[in-house]
C-alpha cells in the first residue's frame, strides 16, 4: 500500500495506518466537505419519496463514467437506450461498467469477511463472456500480459501482487478508524496501482471503491458516483493523481485522496441535479 514514507514502499508504525492518512495535510478538509456534501443530497426532500429512483440513475451515470476512463466515452443517452453489449470493443467495456455497478451493492457482506473474494469477484463480473479465460477471477501469474492501457505506471510483478493484496485484505479485515473516503481512495487506488488481473483493472478499481462507499456508511443508497466525477476531472488528471499515490510521499498521498474526495462531490453534484429534475417533473 502506498503510504507516506521515509523509503520505498516501508509504512510509517502504527496500530492503525490507513487512520494516520487521515491526518495528511489537506486530508481533513476534503473529509470534512465531502461528507457535507453527501448529507446535502441525502437531505433533498426528493430523496424521502424517490431515493430509489435516484439510485438508478447514480448507478447508470457512475457505469458511464467508469466506462469513459476505460476508454468507451459513449454520451449518457446511449448507454441508457443500448441493450446489445455482447460486441467487441467500447460496447464491451460499457456492459462490464454497467454489470459491476448493478454487482457492487451485492457483496457488501462478503466484502467484509474476505475483500479478496470480491475482487474475484467483480473481475469476473467485468469479464462477462470471458469468464471462460482460465485468466479470470483471479491475480495475475509471473509473465502474464496485462491489457491496462490508461495506466503506463511501472507494473509490480506477480509476488509483490500477491503480497501487497494480502496486507491490504488484512487491514480491511483489521478494521479502521480511517474516514470512508480514505479507505475508498487506498482501495482504488492499490488497486490500479497493482493492476492485479489480466483485464478491466481500473472498472474494478472504481467498482471496489463504490462498494466500499456504499458499506462504510457514507453513501448506503449509492446516490454520489466517484465515478462520475472521476471522468469528469478526465483521464489526465486521474492519471497524475494516481502518480502521486504511487509514489507515496504525503503531498502525492493526499492528493490523490482529494482527488477522490472531488470526484465523489461531483458524484453528490450530479445527484442533486437529478433529484432537482425530479422535483420539477423533469425526469
Amino acid at each position: 500500500m502506498a503510504t507516506p514514507r521515509d523509503h520505498p514502499r516501508t509504512p510509517k508504525a502504527s496500530d492503525d495506518p490507513l487512520a494516520t492518512l487521515a491526518l495528511l495535510p489537506g486530508v481533513t478538509d476534503s473529509v470534512d466537505s465531502v461528507r457535507k456534501g453527501v448529507d446535502r443530497v441525502y437531505g433533498h426532500r426528493i430523496m424521502r419519496r424517490r431515493s430509489n429512483e435516484v439510485s438508478s440513475e447514480a448507478a447508470l451515470r457512475g457505469a458511464r463514467g467508469s466506462a469513459a476512463l476505460s476508454g468507451a466515452d459513449w454520451a449518457l443517452e446511449e448507454v441508457r437506450r443500448r441493450t446489445d453489449f455482447g460486441v467487441e470493443g467500447e460496447s464491451l467495456t460499457v456492459g462490464a461498467a454497467l454489470r459491476l455497478t448493478a454487482e457492487a451493492g451485492q457483496l457488501l457482506s462478503v466484502w467484509r469477511q474476505s475483500p479478496l473474494r470480491v475482487l474475484a469477484r467483480l473481475h469476473l463480473v467485468a469479464a462477462g463472456k470471458e469468464a471462460a479465460d482460465d485468466t479470470v477471477g483471479r491475480p495475475r501469474l509471473a509473465a502474464e500480459p496485462v491489457e491496462e492501457p490508461l495506466i503506463e505506471l511501472p507494473l509490480p510483478d506477480a509476488d509483490e501482487v500477491a503480497g501487497r493484496l494480502d496486507g491490504l485484505s488484512r487491514l480491511l479485515l483489521a478494521g479502521t478508524e480511517a474516514p470512508a473516503l480514505v479507505l475508498a481512495a487506498v482501495v482504488h487506488g492499490e488497486l490500479l496501482a497493482l493492476r492485479p488481473f489480466a483485464s478491466h483493472n481500473g472498472l474494478v478499481a472504481r467498482a471496489a471503491e463504490r462498494v466500499v462507499l456504499i458499506g462504510s456508511g457514507l453513501d448506503p443508497k449509492a446516490i454520489c458516483p466517484a465515478e462520475v466525477g472521476h471522468a469528469e476531472l478526465g483521464r489526465a488528471a486521474y492519471v497524475a493523481a494516481l502518480e502521486g499515490y504511487v509514489s507515496g510521499t504525503p503531498e502525492g498521498v493526499a492528493g490523490w485522496i482529494a482527488h477522490c474526495g472531488r470526484a465523489v462531490e461531483l458524484g453528490v453534484r450530479e445527484s442533486t441535479a437529478v433529484c432537482e429534475a425530479l422535483q420539477r417533473g423533469a425526469a
